[in-house]
């Protein structure tokens, strides 16, 4: 074999076990289905697979961009000094969301996108063979950064039955004995379950017994549907075990802008920003612009989303219950997380999932995507006008009929 072909396959066992990821795969079959379609007239593309929304951000948030985008500082790379008065801000949504005081110099750190951050964590707080708990089913960047850090996943199920409660009962001693991470998200992607304190005070309580870091990933914070979203800053013993990850792309419509934070002990944001100090610099001065002006002058823009997604998702739960494809009502916005219908027993979630884009072109997430315990269900995510979404399912209803 020639060195060339020698080199050019070598590739880390950290990339080989992260694989090729669900939104990627779903990706291909997405760019197959949009080919097929202009070549034999088949109905257009319904993206329903990712949570990336129709809605826009708030005006006030795009004219601060559009401002602060003819100020030379903001074609500048973005060192985290600089980044002071964003995290000023976030210190103050702190005290107005959750009624504590945080220090913007020590406890806050901007990110690029919540995902960047649970992904990073783990190569801040492990060493290789760490282990460290996840909830399954489990968000993919939580199981990435474990895989990017060598370190050994434990898997918590989480149960339909159950209503999808996190029973810390269920891991061993020996597990707790070596667990060095948790990694938790209520309201819970892709369960669509907005959660309880108790579930996250409960997880509070094994952190410290145990002497683990606490993650909670947070970006559904404001799009609880049913009761009011948990948070690990509403636990008085955050500073000693925790960090917690907000984002801008759900609450305030700005996914593509990557913007998000962290809130958390001192120690573990002055380790996660120490690692990202060599992976990156900061987004532009013009976005953060964007962010302290939702913080700061749209904090009513997430009442307004929840609006409109209980409105799609009753529809929607509606118009497929009649089709006789039972939806459970999740109690979080942005996602139906739906069983394998009757008349598709038999094939896993990404065969079903990959038959039903192929046969109506609407594309939904496999859940085993999320996970071991994702299978058997799929994520229909309402980001796109009712309208749409109710062609989407009448399509659907036709292609189960012939099943």
């Amino acid at each position: 074999m020639p060195i060339s072909e020698r080199v050019s396959q070598r590739v880390s066992g950290r990339v080989a076990r992260l694989g090729s990821g669900v939104f990627a795969r779903n990706d291909l079959r997405k760019l197959a289905y949009r080919q097929s379609c202009e070549r034999n007239g088949l109905p257009p593309l319904l993206d329903l697979s990712l949570g990336s929304t129709d809605l826009q951000p708030p005006k006030v948030a795009l004219d601060a961009i559009a401002a602060a985008l003819s100020e030379p500082a903001s074609a500048s790379y973005c060192l985290h000094g600089a980044t002071l008065p964003f995290r000023k801000a976030v210190a103050a949504w702190a005290q107005r969301r959750f009624g504590v005081q945080v220090d913007p110099e020590t406890e806050v750190l901007l990110l690029v996108g919540s995902q960047e951050g649970t992904a990073h964590l783990p190569l801040a707080v492990l060493d290789p063979g760490d282990a460290a708990l996840l909830l399954d089913p489990y968000y993919p960047s939580h199981m990435g950064g474990l895989h990017l850090a060598s370190a050994r996943p434990v898997l918590l199920p989480l149960e339909a039955d159950q209503g999808w409660r996190p029973d810390f009962g269920r891991v061993s001693d020996a597990d707790w004995d070596a667990i060095r991470l948790m990694v938790l998200g209520f309201p819970h992607n892709p369960t669509a379950t907005t959660g309880e304190q108790a579930w996250v005070d409960q997880a509070v309580e094994r952190a410290l017994r145990h002497g683990a870091v606490l993650a909670h990933d947070n970006p559904y914070v404001d799009l609880a549907l049913e009761g009011e979203a948990p948070a690990l800053l509403r636990h008085p013993a955050w500073r000693e075990c925790g960090i917690e990850f907000f984002s801008f792309s759900k609450s305030w419509c700005l996914g593509g802008y990557r913007l998000a934070f962290a809130i958390g002990a001192p120690w573990l944001i002055t380790a996660l920003r120490q690692l990202k100090g060599v992976v990156d610099f900061n987004q532009s001065l013009a976005l953060q612009a964007g962010a302290i002006a939702a913080l700061e002058q749209a904090a009513d823009w997430p009442a307004m989303l929840r609006g409109v997604y209980r409105e799609r998702r009753d529809r929607m739960a509606s118009i497929l219950e009649a089709l006789g494809w039972p939806v459970p009502l999740p109690s979080m916005a942005l996602y139906l997380w739906l069983p394998v219908p009757e008349r598709a027993r038999g094939m896993d979630s990404e065969t079903f999932c990959a038959a039903l884009l192929e046969g109506t072109g609407v594309c939904l997430t496999p859940g085993n995507g999320f996970g071991p315990g994702g299978e058997g269900w799929q994520r229909l995510a309402l980001v796109h006008p009712i309208e749409q979404l109710e062609q989407g399912a009448e399509r659907i209803g036709q292609w189960l009929r012939q099943l």
